[in-house]
């Protein structure tokens, strides 16, 4: 049954006859006329019985006024809900990231949409690395991904946020005297004579921290994937981690958090697939652009039939 003609069949019903719907409808009597004899020929059965002054619904009229009024009712409850999720009145936004941004600067991020738009979810899927983002949006999986910016994500549209910085955390006393300078790091030479907890199988972060790696890795003593083990273990005395600032002043209450000389700076930023945002995908770029202070994305990123929130732009 097409909506428009259970729309004229309905209106007849509501409005007792053929001249106040056309009337209602703002369409010819003709027309209106043609559309439920239409509707008649197509379901193959009487709908009105036309011998008296009144049209008057038969049995088979009435059975299908019931299937009419659901599929009008279905319509507009999907109008509502389409509604609702433009205005950022309910709906779902999917980000993917790998280990290196889980905590920094994505709490915060997520923080900050969740205290806007509290009636929206968000879905944070664990991918392995940057390719794994990549792949994970390539697959629909995710709508936004947070990434090193310096890996490889061609074909995919980015969105350069800033840099993480990286520091020391490291159990008091472990430094030794003399390894940290007056201007309060340690040289990424010295770092090398440093027992390490790092995750190596993360090719982004040890293609970054191959400055204070020394050769053949004799100074990791536990390559570990698994964030929590390696703070627990720098709690225990065990080693020195690399961290980003954010975490190390969070994570490790007890522990030495020193820079490192010159800075280990990790970029990173958003990539999502060129094509139409959801009104939520839009919204949180523009709260991780508010927070990291970075200017309008590229034009392609955002069509211009795009919804904005009503909060401020990208």
């Amino acid at each position: 049954m097409d909506l428009h003609l259970a729309t004229y069949f309905v209106a007849v019903i509501d409005h007792g006859g053929i001249t106040k719907a056309a009337h209602a409808l703002y369409i010819s009597q003709p027309s209106l006329s043609q559309a439920i004899r239409t509707l008649e020929r197509r379901l193959g059965v009487t709908l009105f019985d036309r011998s008296g002054r009144r049209l008057e619904l038969t049995d088979a009229g009435r059975r299908v006024e019931v299937a009419a009024r659901r599929i009008l009712a279905d319509v507009e409850r999907a109008k509502l809900k389409v509604a609702a999720v433009r205005e950022l009145r309910s709906g779902r936004v999917d980000i993917v990231t790998d280990a290196a941004f889980a905590i920094d600067p994505l709490v915060t991020m997520v923080r900050a949409f969740r205290e806007r738009h509290d009636a929206v979810v968000v879905r944070v899927h664990a991918a392995d690395g940057p390719s794994g983002v990549v792949a994970a949006l390539r697959r629909g999986d995710a709508e936004i991904g947070m990434i090193d910016s310096d890996a490889d994500h061609a074909s995919l549209v980015s969105i350069p946020l800033g840099a993480q910085e990286l520091v020391l955390a490291a159990p008091p006393g472990l430094l030794g005297d003399g390894v940290v300078t007056e201007s309060g790091t340690v040289p990424r030479a010295a770092v090398r004579d440093l027992p390490l907890l790092v995750n190596l199988s993360d090719q982004a972060t040890a293609a970054l921290l191959a400055d204070v790696i020394a050769d053949d890795a004799r100074n990791v003593v536990v390559d570990c994937a698994h964030s929590s083990a390696i703070w627990d273990l720098v709690d225990r005395g065990v080693g020195v981690s690399v961290v980003p600032r954010p975490v190390a002043a969070e994570q490790f209450s007890g522990a030495e958090v020193v820079g490192v000389a010159p800075p280990l700076l990790r970029n990173y930023g958003l990539v999502m697939r060129s094509g139409q945002p959801s009104p939520a995908a839009v919204a949180f770029v523009a709260v991780a652009r508010r927070i990291s202070g970075t200017p309008a994305p590229p034009a392609d990123v955002v069509p211009d039939d795009a919804t904005i929130p009503h909060d401020g732009a990208w």
